[in-house]
């Protein structure tokens, strides 16, 4: 009986110690990452606890003790109120249209990229498309206006070129949408396409060499090799993009919208903004933000589980 309980606890104790040896061997690289990860808890955990606020009648003065706890009063408020939902559903559409352009278009570049056999020309390409994601949508919308504007627009003369009239196109809510999904694309492309350059980059150069003598065609190629090859990549990817489904680009639409746009234009980020920092209602302001979140979390959720049975693949 003895024996059975010594070798029950040395079974016991091995991982333990053998845990505490790894902690002790790579002790460097854990101090290394102490920094990131008091960071992420001081600043995505320890703000975590701020969602209360959706659940009580907040005030700044009186702070969370001193606060009436109301349930679900805002929740219900926000359901009832028409510039909610109304911003809910530019929301859902917005994003559905991001999400579709934004997946697509760095994984067509990335494709047409790593065809590319000139090294200069390549680089200067890859250059060329990476610059746009280093410029702040203040600077980028101010060239975006300057481009779309009536009198020195070159959109516009490349319309009254081909006998069309010049338009305003910023204030006409038939193509604001448009605008939106064009410029966010081909913004955010060139970067989003480097994880599929350096999946593309992982794939092994013989499998190609063997395609190529059996006659395969460069199209050939990418559909049955480079694609089937980063398709673990682009599901991880298309999983992360859906959680952010309700996240249509505040920096974006509130430098490039207008009273005149408002109808297809205001999101729920601007709501929020609106709500919390203009009216200063922060309780109703958290409100909207917890559904947001919510909503998110369940679509990459649902996403996660779609992947798993379409390619046995996912983030978790």
């Amino acid at each position: 009986m003895e024996m059975v309980t010594a070798k029950i606890t040395e079974t016991k104790e091995k991982p333990l110690l053998k845990h505490t040896r790894r902690l002790w061997k790579y002790r460097l690289l854990y101090i290394l990452l102490m920094p990131a990860v008091v960071w992420v808890l001081i600043f995505d955990y320890l703000p975590l606890y701020g969602i209360s606020i959706a659940f009580m009648d907040y005030n700044a003065i009186q702070g969370f003790s001193g606060s009436e706890w109301v349930g679900f009063k805002y929740f219900r408020m926000l359901f009832e109120s028409e510039m909610f939902l109304h911003a809910f559903k530019n929301t859902l559409l917005i994003s559905l249209y991001k999400m579709i352009s934004g997946f697509l278009c760095p994984i067509l570049l990335a494709l047409a990229l790593n065809e590319v056999r000139v090294a200069w020309f390549k680089k200067s390409l890859q250059t060329a498309v990476y610059l746009p994601r280093f410029v702040s949508w203040v600077v980028y919308g101010g060239i975006i206006t300057l481009l779309l504007s009536p009198e020195t627009g070159v959109i516009n003369k490349i319309i009254e070129f081909f006998g069309g009239d010049p338009a305003y196109l910023l204030v006409e809510p038939a193509y604001f949408r448009t605008i939106l999904v064009v410029t966010d694309a081909m913004k955010e492309m060139g970067w989003a396409a480097i994880i599929y350059i350096a999946a593309i980059a992982g794939l092994n150069p013989e499998v190609y060499e063997a395609a190529i003598m059996d006659g395969a065609t460069r199209f050939g190629r990418i559909i049955h090799i480079t694609l089937p090859g980063i398709m673990g990549t682009i599901i991880v990817i298309f999983i992360l993009r859906v959680g952010y489904i309700m996240s249509a680009g505040l920096d974006q639409v509130i430098n490039l919208y207008n009273p005149m746009v408002f109808e297809v234009g205001d999101i729920l980020d601007t709501y929020i903004y609106r709500v919390g920092i203009e009216q200063f209602s922060l309780s109703l302001a958290a409100a909207a933000d917890v559904i947001k979140g919510a909503i998110g979390l369940v679509m990459m959720l649902v996403a996660n589980q779609f992947a798993k049975r379409i390619n046995d693949s996912g983030i978790f």
